[in-house]
Protein backbone atom coordinates (compact mmCIF):
# COMPACT_ATOMS: atom_id res chain seq x y z
CA UNK A 1 0.00 0.00 0.00
CA UNK A 2 1.05 3.60 -0.60
CA UNK A 3 0.50 6.25 1.99
CA UNK A 4 -0.32 9.69 0.65
CA UNK A 5 -1.17 12.73 2.74
CA UNK A 6 -2.12 10.60 5.72
CA UNK A 7 -4.32 8.19 3.74
CA UNK A 8 -3.59 4.69 2.53
CA UNK A 9 -3.74 4.15 -1.23
CA UNK A 10 -3.76 0.48 -2.20
CA UNK A 11 -2.94 0.25 -5.91
CA UNK A 12 -3.62 -3.49 -5.85
CA UNK A 13 -7.10 -3.45 -4.30
CA UNK A 14 -8.79 -0.02 -4.22
CA UNK A 15 -11.47 0.87 -6.79
CA UNK A 16 -9.81 1.58 -10.13
CA UNK A 17 -11.98 4.62 -11.08
CA UNK A 18 -11.37 6.06 -7.61
CA UNK A 19 -7.62 5.46 -7.88
CA UNK A 20 -7.54 7.06 -11.32
CA UNK A 21 -9.09 10.19 -9.88
CA UNK A 22 -6.79 10.20 -6.82
CA UNK A 23 -3.65 9.67 -8.88
CA UNK A 24 -4.51 11.59 -12.04
CA UNK A 25 -6.23 14.70 -10.69
CA UNK A 26 -3.21 15.94 -8.72
CA UNK A 27 -0.97 15.09 -11.67
CA UNK A 28 -3.23 17.03 -14.05
CA UNK A 29 -3.22 20.00 -11.70
CA UNK A 30 0.56 19.74 -11.35
CA UNK A 31 1.16 19.57 -15.11
CA UNK A 32 -1.31 22.39 -15.76
CA UNK A 33 0.32 24.63 -13.20
CA UNK A 34 3.76 23.69 -14.50
CA UNK A 35 2.59 24.78 -17.93
CA UNK A 36 1.89 28.19 -16.44
CA UNK A 37 5.62 28.79 -15.91
CA UNK A 38 6.07 29.65 -19.59
CA UNK A 39 2.41 30.29 -20.37
CA UNK A 40 2.10 33.13 -17.86
CA UNK A 41 5.35 34.57 -19.17
CA UNK A 42 3.84 34.72 -22.66
CA UNK A 43 0.59 36.24 -21.43
CA UNK A 44 2.39 39.04 -19.58
CA UNK A 45 5.03 39.56 -22.26
CA UNK A 46 2.34 39.90 -24.93
CA UNK A 47 0.91 42.77 -22.84
CA UNK A 48 4.11 44.85 -22.72
CA UNK A 49 3.25 48.26 -24.13
CA UNK A 50 4.63 48.95 -27.59
CA UNK A 51 6.82 45.85 -28.01
CA UNK A 52 4.48 43.04 -26.96
CA UNK A 53 4.16 41.38 -30.40
CA UNK A 54 7.91 41.26 -31.08
CA UNK A 55 8.72 40.28 -27.49
CA UNK A 56 6.16 37.46 -27.61
CA UNK A 57 7.64 36.18 -30.87
CA UNK A 58 11.16 36.38 -29.42
CA UNK A 59 10.27 34.35 -26.34
CA UNK A 60 8.45 31.87 -28.58
CA UNK A 61 11.72 31.31 -30.43
CA UNK A 62 13.32 30.06 -27.20
CA UNK A 63 10.76 27.27 -26.86
CA UNK A 64 12.85 24.70 -28.79
CA UNK A 65 15.65 25.13 -26.24
CA UNK A 66 13.27 24.94 -23.28
CA UNK A 67 11.63 21.87 -24.79
CA UNK A 68 14.98 20.21 -25.36
CA UNK A 69 15.95 20.70 -21.71
CA UNK A 70 12.65 19.08 -20.73
CA UNK A 71 13.36 16.19 -23.12
CA UNK A 72 16.45 15.13 -21.21
CA UNK A 73 14.52 15.15 -17.95
CA UNK A 74 12.07 12.73 -19.61
CA UNK A 75 14.92 10.47 -20.70
CA UNK A 76 15.96 9.74 -17.12
CA UNK A 77 12.85 10.67 -15.11
CA UNK A 78 9.99 9.33 -17.18
CA UNK A 79 12.22 6.41 -18.16
CA UNK A 80 13.26 5.52 -14.62
CA UNK A 81 10.00 6.09 -12.72
CA UNK A 82 7.96 3.27 -14.34
CA UNK A 83 10.85 0.86 -13.74
CA UNK A 84 11.01 1.92 -10.09
CA UNK A 85 7.25 1.51 -9.79
CA UNK A 86 7.43 -2.01 -11.21
CA UNK A 87 10.18 -2.88 -8.70
CA UNK A 88 8.04 -1.55 -5.86
CA UNK A 89 5.19 -3.73 -7.12
CA UNK A 90 7.55 -6.70 -6.96
CA UNK A 91 8.55 -5.76 -3.41
CA UNK A 92 12.16 -4.82 -4.36
CA UNK A 93 12.67 -1.46 -2.66
CA UNK A 94 16.47 -1.41 -2.89
CA UNK A 95 16.34 -1.91 -6.65
CA UNK A 96 13.85 0.96 -6.93
CA UNK A 97 16.17 3.22 -4.90
CA UNK A 98 19.12 2.35 -7.11
CA UNK A 99 17.11 3.35 -10.19
CA UNK A 100 16.22 6.64 -8.48
CA UNK A 101 19.86 7.31 -7.60
CA UNK A 102 21.24 6.61 -11.06
CA UNK A 103 18.53 8.73 -12.68
CA UNK A 104 19.31 11.63 -10.33
CA UNK A 105 23.02 11.41 -11.08
CA UNK A 106 22.39 11.53 -14.82
CA UNK A 107 20.04 14.50 -14.46
CA UNK A 108 22.78 16.47 -12.70
CA UNK A 109 25.40 15.59 -15.30
CA UNK A 110 23.08 16.44 -18.16
CA UNK A 111 22.24 19.82 -16.60
CA UNK A 112 25.88 20.88 -16.69
CA UNK A 113 26.37 19.77 -20.30
CA UNK A 114 23.19 21.50 -21.52
CA UNK A 115 24.04 24.77 -19.75
CA UNK A 116 27.49 24.97 -21.34
CA UNK A 117 26.29 23.94 -24.80
CA UNK A 118 23.44 26.44 -25.06
CA UNK A 119 25.51 29.29 -23.68
CA UNK A 120 28.11 28.73 -26.39
CA UNK A 121 25.69 28.06 -29.26
CA UNK A 122 22.92 30.53 -28.35
CA UNK A 123 23.16 33.09 -31.17
CA UNK A 124 23.53 30.71 -34.15
CA UNK A 125 20.79 28.47 -32.76
CA UNK A 126 18.31 31.32 -32.34
CA UNK A 127 19.02 32.57 -35.85
CA UNK A 128 18.50 29.03 -37.17
CA UNK A 129 15.20 28.87 -35.26
CA UNK A 130 13.86 31.85 -37.23
CA UNK A 131 14.97 34.90 -35.23
CA UNK A 132 15.22 38.24 -37.02
CA UNK A 133 16.79 41.59 -36.12
CA UNK A 134 13.51 42.53 -34.46
CA UNK A 135 13.11 39.41 -32.31
CA UNK A 136 16.67 38.20 -31.56
CA UNK A 137 17.34 40.66 -28.69
CA UNK A 138 14.23 39.49 -26.82
CA UNK A 139 14.98 35.81 -27.41
CA UNK A 140 18.59 36.16 -26.27
CA UNK A 141 17.71 38.18 -23.18
CA UNK A 142 15.14 35.62 -22.03
CA UNK A 143 17.33 32.58 -22.70
CA UNK A 144 20.48 33.98 -21.03
CA UNK A 145 18.63 34.19 -17.72
CA UNK A 146 16.56 31.01 -18.14
CA UNK A 147 19.65 28.82 -18.65
CA UNK A 148 20.89 29.73 -15.16
CA UNK A 149 18.11 27.51 -13.80
CA UNK A 150 18.85 24.47 -16.00
CA UNK A 151 19.63 22.21 -13.03
CA UNK A 152 16.42 23.25 -11.28
CA UNK A 153 14.33 22.40 -14.34
CA UNK A 154 16.05 19.05 -14.85
CA UNK A 155 15.62 17.93 -11.24
CA UNK A 156 12.01 19.09 -10.88
CA UNK A 157 10.79 17.54 -14.13
CA UNK A 158 13.00 14.47 -13.86
CA UNK A 159 12.44 13.55 -10.20
CA UNK A 160 8.79 14.45 -9.80
CA UNK A 161 7.70 11.25 -11.64
CA UNK A 162 9.43 9.24 -8.91
CA UNK A 163 7.10 10.82 -6.36
CA UNK A 164 4.05 9.95 -8.47
CA UNK A 165 5.41 6.44 -9.05
CA UNK A 166 5.06 5.77 -5.31
CA UNK A 167 1.42 6.86 -5.29
CA UNK A 168 2.10 10.29 -3.77
CA UNK A 169 0.17 12.22 -6.40
CA UNK A 170 -0.74 15.12 -4.11
CA UNK A 171 2.87 15.61 -3.05
CA UNK A 172 3.94 15.57 -6.69
CA UNK A 173 1.30 18.20 -7.38
CA UNK A 174 2.48 20.41 -4.53
CA UNK A 175 6.03 20.42 -5.87
CA UNK A 176 4.74 22.20 -8.96
CA UNK A 177 2.07 24.32 -7.28
CA UNK A 178 4.64 25.96 -4.99
CA UNK A 179 6.85 27.09 -7.84
CA UNK A 180 4.07 28.08 -10.22
CA UNK A 181 2.24 30.16 -7.63
CA UNK A 182 5.48 31.99 -6.92
CA UNK A 183 6.08 32.50 -10.64
CA UNK A 184 2.61 33.97 -11.17
CA UNK A 185 3.24 36.39 -8.31
CA UNK A 186 6.76 37.38 -9.38
CA UNK A 187 6.06 37.86 -13.10
CA UNK A 188 4.10 41.14 -12.90
CA UNK A 189 6.44 42.38 -10.16
CA UNK A 190 9.59 41.86 -12.21
CA UNK A 191 8.16 42.62 -15.67
CA UNK A 192 6.08 45.74 -14.96
CA UNK A 193 6.74 47.11 -11.46
CA UNK A 194 10.52 46.74 -11.64
CA UNK A 195 10.55 47.38 -15.40
CA UNK A 196 12.70 44.31 -16.21
CA UNK A 197 10.58 43.19 -19.17
CA UNK A 198 11.56 39.90 -20.77
CA UNK A 199 14.53 39.50 -18.39
CA UNK A 200 12.17 39.73 -15.43
CA UNK A 201 9.93 36.99 -16.83
CA UNK A 202 12.88 34.59 -17.09
CA UNK A 203 14.17 35.51 -13.62
CA UNK A 204 10.75 34.84 -12.08
CA UNK A 205 10.73 31.42 -13.75
CA UNK A 206 14.11 30.21 -12.47
CA UNK A 207 13.50 31.47 -8.92
CA UNK A 208 10.21 29.58 -8.89
CA UNK A 209 11.80 26.42 -10.29
CA UNK A 210 14.42 26.64 -7.57
CA UNK A 211 11.80 26.49 -4.84
CA UNK A 212 10.08 23.55 -6.58
CA UNK A 213 13.42 21.77 -6.74
CA UNK A 214 13.96 22.16 -3.00
CA UNK A 215 10.52 20.66 -2.33
CA UNK A 216 11.19 17.60 -4.53
CA UNK A 217 14.60 16.94 -2.98
CA UNK A 218 13.23 17.37 0.52
CA UNK A 219 10.55 14.74 -0.09
CA UNK A 220 12.76 12.20 -1.85
CA UNK A 221 15.53 12.43 0.75
CA UNK A 222 13.08 12.19 3.65
CA UNK A 223 11.42 9.14 5.18
CA UNK A 224 7.86 9.68 3.94
CA UNK A 225 8.09 7.64 0.74
CA UNK A 226 8.55 4.00 -0.16
CA UNK A 227 11.93 4.72 -1.73
CA UNK A 228 14.57 7.22 -0.71
CA UNK A 229 17.21 9.18 -2.59
CA UNK A 230 20.53 8.30 -0.93
CA UNK A 231 23.95 9.74 -1.67
CA UNK A 232 25.42 6.24 -2.05
CA UNK A 233 23.13 5.60 -5.04
CA UNK A 234 24.16 8.79 -6.87
CA UNK A 235 26.46 7.08 -9.32
CA UNK A 236 26.83 5.76 -12.82
CA UNK A 237 25.51 2.23 -13.36
CA UNK A 238 25.63 0.96 -16.92
CA UNK A 239 23.02 -1.78 -16.48
CA UNK A 240 20.44 0.44 -14.76
CA UNK A 241 21.10 3.30 -17.15
CA UNK A 242 20.59 1.04 -20.17
CA UNK A 243 17.17 -0.09 -18.91
CA UNK A 244 16.18 3.46 -17.96
CA UNK A 245 17.21 4.95 -21.30
CA UNK A 246 15.60 2.12 -23.29
CA UNK A 247 12.25 3.02 -21.74
CA UNK A 248 12.84 6.76 -21.45
CA UNK A 249 13.89 7.12 -25.07
CA UNK A 250 10.25 7.09 -26.18
CA UNK A 251 9.07 10.12 -24.11
CA UNK A 252 12.49 11.69 -24.75
CA UNK A 253 12.01 11.32 -28.50
CA UNK A 254 8.50 12.74 -28.25
CA UNK A 255 9.78 15.81 -26.40
CA UNK A 256 13.07 16.14 -28.32
CA UNK A 257 11.37 16.01 -31.67
CA UNK A 258 8.87 18.57 -30.39
CA UNK A 259 11.83 20.92 -30.23
CA UNK A 260 12.83 20.05 -33.80
CA UNK A 261 9.23 20.54 -34.92
CA UNK A 262 9.09 23.99 -33.34
CA UNK A 263 12.20 24.93 -35.29
CA UNK A 264 10.78 23.63 -38.57
CA UNK A 265 7.44 25.36 -38.02
CA UNK A 266 9.04 28.68 -37.06
CA UNK A 267 11.37 28.55 -40.06
CA UNK A 268 8.45 27.77 -42.33
CA UNK A 269 6.47 30.70 -40.98
CA UNK A 270 9.45 33.04 -41.32
CA UNK A 271 10.15 31.88 -44.89
CA UNK A 272 6.56 31.99 -46.21
CA UNK A 273 5.11 34.68 -43.94
CA UNK A 274 7.37 36.77 -41.68
CA UNK A 275 7.65 37.83 -38.04
CA UNK A 276 3.88 38.07 -37.54
CA UNK A 277 3.35 34.54 -38.78
CA UNK A 278 6.02 33.28 -36.38
CA UNK A 279 3.97 35.03 -33.70
CA UNK A 280 0.85 33.11 -34.79
CA UNK A 281 2.70 29.82 -34.29
CA UNK A 282 3.74 30.89 -30.78
CA UNK A 283 0.09 31.54 -29.97
CA UNK A 284 -1.16 28.32 -31.60
CA UNK A 285 1.31 26.11 -29.75
CA UNK A 286 0.35 27.87 -26.53
CA UNK A 287 -3.34 27.15 -27.13
CA UNK A 288 -2.62 23.50 -27.95
CA UNK A 289 -0.47 23.21 -24.81
CA UNK A 290 -3.52 24.22 -22.79
CA UNK A 291 -4.82 20.79 -23.79
CA UNK A 292 -1.74 18.63 -24.29
CA UNK A 293 -0.02 19.42 -21.00
CA UNK A 294 -2.98 18.51 -18.73
CA UNK A 295 -3.54 15.42 -20.90
CA UNK A 296 0.05 14.36 -20.35
CA UNK A 297 -0.48 14.92 -16.63
CA UNK A 298 -3.57 12.72 -16.72
CA UNK A 299 -1.93 9.80 -18.53
CA UNK A 300 1.22 10.13 -16.40
CA UNK A 301 -0.87 10.08 -13.24
CA UNK A 302 -2.68 6.88 -14.25
CA UNK A 303 0.49 5.21 -15.53
CA UNK A 304 1.80 4.06 -12.09
CA UNK A 305 -1.49 2.22 -11.55
CA UNK A 306 -0.82 0.11 -14.65
CA UNK A 307 2.89 -0.31 -13.89
CA UNK A 308 2.38 -1.42 -10.30
CA UNK A 309 -0.33 -3.95 -11.10
CA UNK A 310 1.65 -5.26 -14.08
CA UNK A 311 4.61 -5.87 -11.78
CA UNK A 312 2.37 -7.41 -9.11
CA UNK A 313 0.65 -9.69 -11.64
CA UNK A 314 -2.83 -8.15 -11.29
CA UNK A 315 -3.45 -8.25 -15.04
CA UNK A 316 -7.23 -7.86 -14.89
CA UNK A 317 -6.69 -4.50 -13.16
CA UNK A 318 -4.26 -3.49 -15.90
CA UNK A 319 -6.93 -4.22 -18.53
CA UNK A 320 -9.63 -2.29 -16.73
CA UNK A 321 -7.38 0.69 -16.07
CA UNK A 322 -6.38 0.91 -19.72
CA UNK A 323 -9.97 0.66 -20.97
CA UNK A 324 -11.05 3.51 -18.72
CA UNK A 325 -7.99 5.55 -19.67
CA UNK A 326 -8.71 5.11 -23.38
CA UNK A 327 -12.37 6.11 -23.03
CA UNK A 328 -11.62 9.21 -20.99
CA UNK A 329 -8.76 10.51 -23.15
CA UNK A 330 -10.82 10.28 -26.33
CA UNK A 331 -13.73 12.06 -24.66
CA UNK A 332 -11.47 14.87 -23.44
CA UNK A 333 -9.66 15.40 -26.74
CA UNK A 334 -12.88 15.41 -28.75
CA UNK A 335 -14.39 18.01 -26.42
CA UNK A 336 -11.36 20.31 -26.54
CA UNK A 337 -11.08 20.07 -30.31
CA UNK A 338 -14.73 21.09 -30.65
CA UNK A 339 -14.26 24.12 -28.39
CA UNK A 340 -11.25 25.34 -30.37
CA UNK A 341 -13.06 25.01 -33.68
CA UNK A 342 -16.12 26.87 -32.38
CA UNK A 343 -14.44 29.59 -30.29
CA UNK A 344 -10.87 30.15 -31.60
CA UNK A 345 -10.73 33.86 -30.74
CA UNK A 346 -11.51 33.17 -27.08
CA UNK A 347 -8.35 31.05 -26.80
CA UNK A 348 -6.18 33.31 -28.95
CA UNK A 349 -6.96 36.45 -26.94
CA UNK A 350 -5.43 34.82 -23.87
CA UNK A 351 -2.05 35.47 -25.50
CA UNK A 352 -2.50 38.38 -27.91
CA UNK A 353 -4.28 41.73 -27.82
CA UNK A 354 -3.18 42.96 -31.23
CA UNK A 355 -6.32 42.51 -33.38
CA UNK A 356 -4.33 42.04 -36.57
CA UNK A 357 -2.37 39.21 -34.94
CA UNK A 358 -5.57 37.67 -33.53
CA UNK A 359 -7.30 37.58 -36.91
CA UNK A 360 -4.17 36.22 -38.59
CA UNK A 361 -4.10 33.35 -36.08
CA UNK A 362 -7.76 32.26 -36.26
CA UNK A 363 -7.62 30.33 -39.52
CA UNK A 364 -4.26 28.76 -38.69
CA UNK A 365 -5.48 27.53 -35.30
CA UNK A 366 -8.57 25.88 -36.77
CA UNK A 367 -6.47 23.97 -39.30
CA UNK A 368 -3.67 23.07 -36.86
CA UNK A 369 -6.06 21.72 -34.21
CA UNK A 370 -8.29 19.70 -36.56
CA UNK A 371 -6.68 16.37 -35.61
CA UNK A 372 -6.72 16.84 -31.83
CA UNK A 373 -9.97 14.92 -31.41
CA UNK A 374 -8.60 11.55 -32.51
CA UNK A 375 -5.22 12.15 -30.87
CA UNK A 376 -6.66 11.02 -27.52
CA UNK A 377 -6.19 7.46 -28.76
CA UNK A 378 -2.44 7.91 -29.07
CA UNK A 379 -2.18 9.61 -25.68
CA UNK A 380 -3.65 6.60 -23.87
CA UNK A 381 -1.89 3.95 -25.97
CA UNK A 382 1.51 5.63 -25.65
CA UNK A 383 1.10 5.80 -21.86
CA UNK A 384 0.10 2.13 -21.71
CA UNK A 385 3.15 0.92 -23.64
CA UNK A 386 5.51 3.03 -21.49
CA UNK A 387 3.79 1.92 -18.27
CA UNK A 388 4.19 -1.76 -19.18
CA UNK A 389 7.86 -1.31 -20.05
CA UNK A 390 7.44 -1.78 -23.81
CA UNK A 391 10.18 0.54 -25.02
CA UNK A 392 10.38 -0.46 -28.69
CA UNK A 393 6.69 -0.08 -29.51
CA UNK A 394 6.32 3.21 -27.64
CA UNK A 395 9.44 4.55 -29.35
CA UNK A 396 8.09 3.65 -32.79
CA UNK A 397 4.83 5.48 -32.14
CA UNK A 398 6.73 8.58 -31.05
CA UNK A 399 9.09 8.45 -34.04
CA UNK A 400 6.24 7.86 -36.48
CA UNK A 401 4.32 11.01 -35.61
CA UNK A 402 7.18 13.42 -35.06
CA UNK A 403 10.01 12.31 -37.35
CA UNK A 404 8.47 10.17 -40.11
CA UNK A 405 5.32 12.25 -40.59
CA UNK A 406 5.24 15.74 -39.09
CA UNK A 407 8.68 17.13 -39.92
CA UNK A 408 8.68 15.99 -43.58
CA UNK A 409 5.10 17.21 -44.04
CA UNK A 410 5.99 20.61 -42.54
CA UNK A 411 8.85 20.89 -45.03
CA UNK A 412 7.04 19.65 -48.15
CA UNK A 413 3.47 20.96 -47.87
CA UNK A 414 4.47 24.68 -47.73
CA UNK A 415 6.06 24.27 -51.16
CA UNK A 416 2.53 23.81 -52.52
CA UNK A 417 0.30 25.65 -50.02
CA UNK A 418 2.55 28.28 -48.39
CA UNK A 419 1.86 28.97 -44.71
CA UNK A 420 -1.33 26.90 -44.94
CA UNK A 421 0.86 23.88 -45.63
CA UNK A 422 2.71 24.46 -42.35
CA UNK A 423 -0.60 24.41 -40.48
CA UNK A 424 -1.85 21.32 -42.37
CA UNK A 425 1.12 19.16 -41.38
CA UNK A 426 -0.08 18.79 -37.77
CA UNK A 427 -3.60 17.32 -38.28
CA UNK A 428 -2.40 14.93 -41.01
CA UNK A 429 0.33 13.61 -38.70
CA UNK A 430 -2.01 13.41 -35.70
CA UNK A 431 -4.68 11.39 -37.49
CA UNK A 432 -2.23 9.02 -39.18
CA UNK A 433 -0.19 8.28 -36.04
CA UNK A 434 -3.25 7.83 -33.83
CA UNK A 435 -4.69 5.31 -36.30
CA UNK A 436 -1.39 3.42 -36.41
CA UNK A 437 -1.10 3.41 -32.61
CA UNK A 438 -4.58 1.91 -32.37
CA UNK A 439 -3.61 -0.92 -34.72
CA UNK A 440 -0.46 -1.62 -32.69
CA UNK A 441 -2.48 -1.68 -29.48
CA UNK A 442 -4.95 -4.18 -30.91
CA UNK A 443 -2.08 -6.44 -31.94
CA UNK A 444 0.27 -6.15 -28.92
CA UNK A 445 -1.78 -5.50 -25.77
CA UNK A 446 -3.20 -9.00 -25.29
CA UNK A 447 0.13 -10.60 -26.17
CA UNK A 448 2.01 -8.49 -23.61
CA UNK A 449 -0.34 -9.56 -20.82
CA UNK A 450 -0.22 -13.20 -21.96
CA UNK A 451 3.59 -13.19 -21.77
CA UNK A 452 3.46 -11.68 -18.30
CA UNK A 453 1.00 -14.35 -17.21
CA UNK A 454 3.40 -17.03 -18.44
CA UNK A 455 6.29 -15.41 -16.56
CA UNK A 456 4.29 -15.42 -13.34
CA UNK A 457 3.29 -19.07 -13.82
CA UNK A 458 6.92 -20.04 -14.46
CA UNK A 459 8.16 -18.22 -11.35
CA UNK A 460 5.55 -19.98 -9.20
CA UNK A 461 6.47 -23.35 -10.70
CA UNK A 462 10.15 -22.75 -9.96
Amino acid sequence: MFKSSGRQIDLARDSIPGLMVKLALPSVIAQTINMLYNMVDRIYIGSIEGVGAYALTGVGLTLPVITLISAFSSLFGTGGAPLASIKLGEGKRQDAERILGVSSFMLLCTSAVLFIFFQLAMNPLLMAFGASENTLPYARTYLCVYLLGTAFVQLVLGLNPFISAQGFAKEAMLSVVIGAALNIALDPLFIFVMGMGVRGAALATIISQGFSCLWVLRFLTGSSGRMRLCRSNLRFDRAILARTVSLGVSPFTMTFTESAIQVVLNRGMMTYGGDMYVGTMTIITSVVNLFSTPMHGYTSGVQPLMSFNYGAGNLSRVKKTFRLLLLSTVTITMSYCTLIELFPRTFIRLFAHDEALVELTVRGLRIYAAGLGIFGLQNAIQSMFVGLGQAKVSLFIAVLRKIILLIPLALVLPLFFGVTGVYLAEPIADITSATTATCLMLYHFGRILARREQELASSKGA
